[in-house]
């Protein structure tokens, strides 16, 4: 298997169906593997999936009996990727999964270089979540001494061998700058491409709900970037 793609759905029965069918109108080959992870859901995702499962032979399953955060929910369905290069994106359909393949291409035009790390580059956003990106991007990039910006698009994709050199990862949405920031610190060679992010279909974010989830988000970051600087995790 050359690539393993991680979608972690938490309350996502409306987009799973969707995004099924998006990525079986663009995997045109048989060394592409899709790992939907059923993290917890309260909603009819987990029947939704076993439902459709059988109609797309590249997509198979991870369930997680209690929501554990999102970075564990993806961690779980990492663990169970068999790709020489593995990574992840969400199921809210607001990234594409045409932008895996495109991640692929660029991962095969560097000859399956291990030490790539291939990130999406968010584009088309609202002004406000610009401003908030832009100025967390600041932020990190200053104090952890790295360049750092938007952190959370996606895809992310990497060799299998990076991320079995992973320690303590976090639970939850500090996954994305865990990743990154490891990228830059182990000497990766970051390689972004421009995504389309329009709004979501269906569902409403978990975390985004506005300023005091931001804030709040803020705060949990920063708490995380304090132990990550300091080695409280590797």
């Amino acid at each position: 298997m050359k690539l393993s793609i991680v979608v972690p759905c938490y309350d996502e029965a409306e987009n799973i169906p969707l995004i099924l069918k998006r990525f079986g109108e663009v995997i045109k080959r048989d060394d592409i593997e899709v790992i939907l992870v059923d993290n917890g859901s309260r909603d009819d995702s987990p029947q939704v999936i076993r439902r459709l499962l059988p109609a797309y032979p590249f997509a198979k399953t991870v369930h997680i009996e209690t929501n554990q955060g999102y970075g564990y929910g993806v961690i779980q369905g990492l663990k169970a990727c068999s790709g020489e290069f593995i990574g992840w994106t969400h199921a809210d359909m607001q990234t594409d999964p045409a932008d895996l393949v495109r991640a692929l291409d660029i991962i095969e035009a560097n000859n399956c270089d291990e030490t790539l790390f291939v990130k999406g580059n968010r584009k088309g956003r609202p002004l406000f979540d610009q401003f908030f990106t832009s100025g967390m991007s600041l932020f990190e990039t200053i104090y952890m001494g790295a360049r750092l910006y938007d952190i959370n698009a996606q895809p992310n994709v990497f060799s299998r061998n990076f991320f079995d050199t992973w320690q303590n990862p976090p639970k939850d949405f500090a996954l994305d700058l865990y990743a990154l920031y490891m990228a830059q610190k182990s000497g990766l060679r970051i390689e972004r491409f421009d995504v389309v992010f329009p709004k979501r279909l269906h569902g409403t974010s978990h975390w985004n709900t506005g300023l005091a989830s931001k804030w709040k988000f803020i705060k949990r970051t920063v708490d995380f970037s304090r132990k990550l600087k300091k080695g409280g995790v590797q």
